[in-house]
């Protein structure tokens, strides 16, 4: 039961620390490498979030809980 709890706590974390990323560097595509998701990233990065319009919808996204390809629990 000790390891169930320390996966929700990890969980938990990542999903803030994702968030924080996404609020302050998101227009730097840094949230979509963090998700494994590299040349999206890279696209992010190269046009700045979409000229922050890409960057809101996806902080809106992570902040909502309904990103996909992420798991919260």
């Amino acid at each position: 039961m000790g390891e169930n709890n320390m996966a929700k706590k990890n969980v938990k974390q990542e999903y803030v620390v994702l968030l924080l990323m996404s609020i302050f560097f998101g227009w730097l595509g840094v949230d979509r490498f963090m998700m494994g998701q590299v040349f999206i990233g890279i696209l992010k990065l190269i046009t700045l979030g979409g000229l922050g319009i890409w960057w809101l919808i996806d902080l809106i996204l992570i902040a909502s809980k309904k990103m996909p390809g992420i798991t919260y629990k």
